[in-house]
């Protein structure tokens, strides 16, 4: 039988959301039949996860991954559960995946969304943006090997510098969100926090 990850169970099949163009929820599919070369539409979250000296935290994939492998990309990426609120989602797999606790999560890019492509296999996600903070100075994540190969923490303003020299490959989305929150302001400070009101209709309220 297949269940949504907010059960609790390590056992069970994860689900996700799938979509329609303008964000309606129009099903569910499990994560590990939903990517492939014709994948739906569905929805996933991005998070960037600052320490207290504003230092930002980048993972590498896991070299196993069935989508983007060894890939360096943002803090956290997921799947909202059916019927799970979005910082939820993100909290529950920040802790699963990192073994960190966020706080002061914020919503920046609501209406995010992406398409990319490799090896055949394609991601498209109605995928809002998150900001949050771990307490501490570059504390020590304690990452799931079959999720996350390596972590690092970075001077914000190096790494998007970097990514938009394309001095740093990262994933297509972790690029392309890092000029779209480039371009709201020098640093997460100055980013203002987006309306719930644009998320896809699909997130509860």
């Amino acid at each position: 039988m297949t269940v949504d990850a907010s059960s609790g169970d390590a056992r069970v099949e994860e689900l996700v959301v799938l979509v329609s163009p303008e964000g309606e929820a129009i099903g569910t599919a499990p994560k590990s039949s939903v990517h492939h070369a014709d994948t739906p539409l569905h929805l996933a979250f991005s998070a960037y996860l600052f320490d207290d000296a504003g230092s930002l935290l980048v993972t590498q994939r896991a070299l196993d991954k069935a989508t983007f492998p060894g890939i360096w990309t943002n803090s956290a990426c997921g799947h909202p559960a059916p019927g799970e609120a979005l910082h939820d989602a993100v909290r529950r797999r920040v802790a699963d995946e990192l073994g960190l606790t966020v706080t002061d999560l914020r919503l920046v890019l609501p209406r995010f969304s992406y398409r990319a492509q490799q090896d055949g296999v394609v991601e498209l996600e109605l995928c809002p943006v998150l900001v949050g903070r771990v307490a501490g100075t570059a504390p020590t994540p304690h990452p799931d090997g079959s999720e996350v190969e390596a972590t690092e923490w970075l001077r914000w303003g190096a790494f998007a510098g970097d990514v938009l020299s394309g001095r740093r490959p990262v994933s297509t989305w972790c690029r392309e969100q890092v000029a779209e929150l480039a371009a709201l302001g020098p640093g997460p400070q100055q980013w203002p926090d987006a309306d719930p009101a644009d998320l896809p209709a699909a997130l509860p309220r």
